[in-house]
């Protein structure tokens, strides 16, 4: 999720949304982040009255590294002469301690016996956050094994985030997911009809055994893919 790194933009489109001068959508915007985070901050807002604390030092606390550790990391490392992933591995067998690979490369670079790779300081890959903007065009559907022993599937609608249909179940089988998934289908097709499904490849939902041409026959697939469904699959 994206911070605020600029508290007085934040306090400014709060103050302006409370007036109704602007908008969810655009005061998110124009904090670069996402709706449903200005809702959350907003939220804090109007429960506490105060500018949410947000930004830049804001998170987890940096553990620091004991200095027996950054000893034992430095006469390793002069005796190798190797890379961090290896000295975690070295450090392990030979001292019994287990130290990141992370944490290892931190001392080395105080130590200056690493460098900064400058291809590793950003992310590899873009960030892809599913969000539609129409209710119904995409809906994610899950299990989840639940603290009392039972599985829950739930339907999330992708532009609302409202849960359009959930039951628990004693076992994770493609007639649940069926069964579930017609309750959502029944509520939702008076007003629209949903138009996507997004799963994982789970045996639930996926025929992950198929034959030499690579078909294989889903009870749930053959559902959504009925044209009297009108529900396009995308497992």
């Amino acid at each position: 999720m994206v911070k605020v790194d600029d508290r007085r933009k934040l306090k400014w489109c709060l103050i302006h949304y409370v007036l109704g001068e602007l908008s969810c959508k655009w005061a998110s915007k124009h904090l670069e982040i996402t709706p449903r985070r200005f809702q959350q901050l907003y939220a804090e807002y109007k429960a506490t009255g105060k500018i949410p604390d947000v930004g830049l030092g804001i998170g987890r606390p940096r553990r620091e590294i004991p200095d027996e550790w950054k000893k034992i990391i430095k006469l390793e490392y002069e005796k190798a002469c190797s890379n961090a992933v290896y000295l975690e591995k070295t450090i392990n067998a030979r001292h019994r301690i287990h130290i990141s690979h992370n944490a290892i490369h931190q001392v080395l670079l105080e130590l200056e016996y690493a460098d900064h790779e400058e291809s590793k300081q950003k992310r590899r890959k873009p960030w892809i956050r599913y969000e539609r903007h129409h209710s119904l065009s995409l809906v994610h559907m899950d299990w989840h094994h639940c603290d009392n022993g039972k599985y829950l599937i739930s339907f999330l609608d992708d532009a609302s985030r409202k849960i359009l249909a959930a039951e628990e179940f004693d076992n994770e089988t493609t007639e649940n997911s069926l069964t579930v998934l017609k309750q959502a289908y029944d509520e939702c097709r008076l007003w629209y009809s949903i138009l996507s499904v997004v799963t994982d490849h789970g045996s639930q939902f996926y025929a992950n055994k198929r034959d030499v041409e690579g078909c294989a026959e889903h009870g749930l697939k053959c559902f959504l893919n009925c044209k009297a469904s009108g529900i396009f699959f995308a497992g």
